[in-house]
């Protein structure tokens, strides 16, 4: 895993995450249309660029196991944000329209955005045409939905504006509790824009067990907390018993078998 990878004008540059995320066009669509280009919140070319050479070191054991041959894998993290910009990439490649910054709002669907409420924000999801009209029920507006500029998304997507003014006006004076309750009852996707405290007491996310807490003799509590995997099987128990190896926990282990390997080879 390299920034540029291993060929190319680039291969000897130093690459990291929010340079990458700044060259590789992320920085370009994220962001309020009147601000800055922004970078997202994590280190997300890092993180994906180790999931794509995860899934490359598996594809190529299979293909080892198959042929006998073994692969070089060359994971370059501009290549996969790149990859990463996904509907947006094809937005330009087949219109030739370069996209911008849209905020919280997405660029194929509406509505599906950030909206305030009398005490706060909704992150509001409407994802097909039948969602928008109970939608519209919900906030007993239905003529909105036979109106013929809201009827489809693609309407909606091209008067986005005139839409959006109606709906911030009339989501502004419900009360956040209150109208996510009524959009889970009626199946239309919405949630609270929470923060990370929120996160780890969220019920849905401690009925999974998301977080954890491992022993650790150096630890002054002899625990400490971390998050497990998300990958859950149906039908194989996780590894959850011991925390990340501490900083040369194992070298030993890992110079001795060096060693032995070696001494094997000559």
């Amino acid at each position: 895993v390299s920034g540029f990878g291993q060929d190319g004008p680039y291969a000897k540059r130093a690459g990291y995450d929010a340079m990458i995320q700044a060259m590789g066009g992320l920085m370009s669509v994220t962001g309020e249309a009147a601000g800055q280009p922004q970078k997202v919140g994590v280190a997300i070319g890092d993180l994906c660029a180790g999931l794509y050479g995860t899934i490359a070191i598996q594809a190529a054991l299979l293909q080892r196991e198959r042929s006998g041959q073994g692969q070089q894998v060359d994971i370059a993290l501009l290549d996969t944000m790149v990859a990463m910009l996904a509907n947006q990439n094809l937005n330009y490649l087949v219109s030739g329209q370069v996209p911008g910054r849209l905020g919280n709002a997405h660029p194929n669907i509406v509505p599906y955005q950030v909206f305030a409420v009398r005490d706060g924000h909704i992150m509001l999801a409407v994802g097909n045409d039948a969602q928008f009209s109970v939608l519209c029920g919900l906030l007993d507006q239905p003529e909105l939905a036979a109106d013929a500029r809201y009827a489809t998304n693609a309407a909606r997507v091209r008067h986005r504006d005139a839409l959006i003014a109606e709906l911030e006006s009339l989501f502004a004076t419900r009360e956040r509790a209150v109208l996510l309750g009524e959009l889970e009852r009626h199946g239309v996707p919405a949630g609270p824009i929470n923060s990370i405290a929120d996160v780890f007491d969220d019920p849905q996310v401690r009925h999974r067990g998301i977080r954890l807490d491992l022993p650790m003799a150096t630890s002054e509590s002899g625990r400490v907390p971390g998050v497990r995997t998300p990958i859950v099987f149906s039908d194989a128990d996780l590894c959850l018993q011991r925390p990340a190896p501490r900083l040369g926990e194992h070298m030993a282990e890992i110079e001795a078998e060096l060693a032995a390997a070696e001494r094997d080879a000559g």
